[in-house]
């Protein structure tokens, strides 16, 4: 009966003469190898047929050209590396600051009360409503605006009964007009940075009882 050797701990190799496996070949072209084929291809050339100057200045503008791309990626990693790195800085210098950002709902602590602003179309009253998880309506305010724009807006964390609020995810409605002619509003509620992300998109703020927002999707930085 023939043997059969096991090859599994053996060199592979050692069939084709060498004791390991060969190093990988360079294939990529530089500089000094792309001279070099120019002087064999001038050396080589047809004598009765040289090569036209056009051609000679248009093969050394296509390696000019792969050369300046590949010097232009190097400056642009090396820039956005150090972009990076100031906007690690810029981000350390966010924490503890308080975001305006708008949200639909926020996660409070029981009596935790809130502060923002609503975004009024125009001078008069807003109902506000701040309703828990269940639906129910805990708090219902009127806010006045005394022109379109900011209004500022607070809510102590007491229910209409002037109870406390118990822990909880609330949402905060805020509307202008009544009947058909009622209109929702734009809510913007402040909350501390409490740390901040470096995502692939950029700087993600992530906010005390707000969760994480986009640095783009922040109206306010106090």
């Amino acid at each position: 009966m023939t043997a059969v050797a096991n090859t599994t701990n053996e060199n592979p190799w050692g069939s084709f003469g060498l004791a390991t496996r060969p190093p990988e070949r360079d294939t990529s072209m530089g500089q000094a190898d792309f001279l070099r084929l120019m002087t064999e291809q001038l050396k080589n050339q047809d004598p009765l047929k040289p090569l036209a100057n056009t051609e000679f200045l248009g093969q050394l503008a296509q390696f000019s050209t792969v050369q300046g791309i590949e010097e232009m990626q190097s400056a642009m990693g090396a820039m956005a590396s150090v972009m990076e790195s100031d906007q690690t800085l810029r981000a350390a210098a966010l924490v503890g600051r308080d975001a305006l950002v708008q949200v639909d709902t926020v996660d409070l602590a029981a009596g935790a009360g809130v502060n923002g602003e609503i975004d009024a179309p125009s001078a008069g009253a807003i109902q506000v409503d701040i309703v828990d998880a269940s639906g129910a309506t805990v708090r219902r305010m009127t806010v006045n605006a005394d022109a379109a724009g900011s209004t500022p807006l607070a809510w102590d964390g007491k229910a209409d009964d002037g109870s406390t609020a118990p822990a909880g995810r609330y949402s905060i409605k805020a509307t202008a007009g009544s009947g058909e002619g009622s209109e929702g509003l734009e809510v913007r509620i402040a909350a501390r940075v409490d740390s901040v992300s470096i995502e692939p998109t950029g700087l993600v703020l992530n906010l005390s009882g707000l969760g994480s927002h986009p640095l783009s999707s922040i109206r306010r930085l106090g």
